[in-house]
């Protein structure tokens, strides 16, 4: 705009080209920031030295429930000589009554959006709507959830003068553009910055016994995530519908899990195509919608298990089980072997070349990479882990453990069939086009547990003493003979139905002296 600044510490007007005046005014700055820091700090002491030794009011929105009133003279000569009252907070009965019935439902357990309604119901103004003066930045569109939150969690309500619960923070409007401006921001303090004073400075709305007894409420059902939470809205319906193939079931095109949904009182699996990232290959052959009604596959699917897993039938289904093994397979060894036999099958060709009379100068690139493919391949296989496979007994212990299917299945508890399902490893898999689905089963038979796989492990004590420890189906058959043949003791750790299972068994009855489990 033209206008000249002139600094007394530059001796005269300041010269935006000059690099030693620039300077000049960053060290001023950087001082003058410090100094306001250096106030803003004793000004925040002083009040929190206020609020405890004094309990004093320091301002700001009076809480729902109270109301301002004269308080008599300043406690400041000077200030009181200029003609400032005290301020303290009364209650405001009519409002006061509202917040008492906010904790007293909240403890017989409704939640903060129920407790809103009810409100909103019985025509009682909401804060904004009793005192527009100190809420211009609100709405007054009745009670809301966050209404109700913010009562329950003011601990001034108590008796107890607080101060400090909100920090301003100021942030810039644009980053780029420093000269637009801040605005300022209200964020949670940190619980050492909640300042509380000793005695209680205001009549109180609430007890402390209710108040805690709120917040430990609060926590408990906050803990339990959106789940917990739910608890408390006593208004929202509970679920009436209980999805037994949830996340089990898969469409064919996609290969995507399908969601759950009821349609006309029918409760169905669905997969729909907009919810795909467009472009996506797939959206060509898939359908917008496609739906696998429950009732038609629950029927024939828990028959077939039924079957599969009847005692009748005992004998074949561990036979299958035990077939449907990859065996060695499993740890890639085949992969390994044939690698080896290449670059062994390499080196002959390349000697017997040699032999021919080929110029072995030619060929030393040729069997040097063969020799080291061989060497790879030899030392790969002696570090590869042992096969996973199990054998019958095994998978007989594991049968016992998943106790009786059949009347498992035929139970009306929902949460119990779908245990089972879960148990089995059940995967369904809903071709669309053939309207076929195809249902697989798949029980834990391999040494598999968390963070790849537990196997026992013999720590000696004593001479006559093991300790096995053991996960889920860890402990085996050899290390079982091994300790019969010895006379040996066991300590067994977790894996006890599986040992107990094996332990019945002819071959190592009467072998084992003692078992402590």
């Amino acid at each position: 705009m033209g206008v000249e600044l002139w600094v007394p510490e530059l001796g005269g007007r300041f010269d935006p080209r000059n690099p030693s005046h620039k300077m000049l005014m960053s060290v001023l700055g950087g001082m003058s920031e410090s100094e306001r820091q250096h106030v803003q700090a004793r000004v925040r002491a002083a009040m929190d030295a206020q609020v405890l030794n004094e309990g004093r009011h320091q301002g700001g929105r009076t809480p729902y429930g109270y109301v301002v009133v004269d308080g008599g003279p300043h406690p400041n000569p000077r200030k009181a000589a200029e003609g400032f009252r005290l301020r303290v907070l009364a209650i405001d009965e009519p409002a006061a009554e509202v917040v008492r019935r906010i904790f007293a439902e909240y403890l017989d357990g409704k939640g903060d959006r129920a407790i809103a309604n009810g409100l909103n119901l019985d025509g009682i103004p909401c804060p904004s709507a009793r005192r527009p003066e100190q809420n211009r930045h609100r709405l007054a569109d009745g009670w809301q959830g966050s209404t109700t939150r913010s009562i329950l969690e003011n601990p001034r309500y108590t008796g107890y003068a607080i101060f400090g619960r909100w920090a301003k923070h100021e942030t810039l409007l644009n980053p780029d553009d420093v000269g637009a401006g801040h605005v300022v921001r209200f964020r949670r303090a940190a619980p050492d910055r909640i300042v509380r004073s000793r005695q209680p400075a205001h009549p109180k709305i609430v007890s402390v016994e209710d108040f805690t007894q709120a917040q430990l409420m609060r926590r408990s059902r906050a803990a339990g995530g959106l789940r917990g939470i739910a608890k408390l809205e006593r208004e929202r319906p509970a679920a009436k519908h209980t999805y037994l193939l949830k996340g089990l079931v898969r469409c064919d095109i996609c290969a995507r899990r399908m969601q759950g949904a009821v349609i006309r009182k029918g409760i169905y699996y669905r997969c729909i195509a907009r919810t795909m990232a467009p472009g996506s290959p797939v959206l060509a052959d898939h359908p917008k919608t496609v739906n696998l009604r429950e009732d038609v596959v629950i029927p024939p699917l828990n028959a077939w298990l039924c079957q599969v897993f009847d005692p009748d039938n005992r004998d074949e289904t561990v036979a299958a089980m035990a077939g449907a093994q990859p065996g060695g397979s499993g740890t890639g060894r085949e992969t390994v072997e044939k690698r080896l036999k290449a670059a062994e099958a390499r080196l002959r060709r390349h000697q017997a070349a040699i032999e021919a009379g080929v110029d072995p100068a030619a060929l030393v690139d040729a069997m040097n990479l063969a020799q080291a493919e061989r060497q790879a391949a030899r030392e790969e296989l002696e570090n590869l882990p042992e096969s996973a496979t199990i054998d019958a007994a095994e998978v007989y212990a594991m049968l016992d453990s998943l106790g009786d299917v059949e009347r498992a299945l035929n139970s009306r508890n929902p949460d119990r069939i779908t245990q089972v399902y879960r148990d089995l490893g059940l995967q369904v898999l809903y071709d669309n086009k053939k309207e076929a689905v195809v249902v697989t089963a798949s029980p834990r038979v391999d040494n598999v547990c968390v963070r790849g796989g537990t196997r026992s492990q013999i720590r000696g004590r004593s001479p006559n003493f093991w300790e096995v420890m053991c996960g889920r189906y860890m402990t085996s058959r050899p290390l079982l003979h091994s300790a019969a043949a010895e006379g040996l003791s066991l300590l067994v750790f977790g894996g006890h139905g599986r040992l107990a299972s094996l332990l019945k068994r002819s071959e190592f009855r009467g072998q084992l002296k003692h078992v402590v489990q």
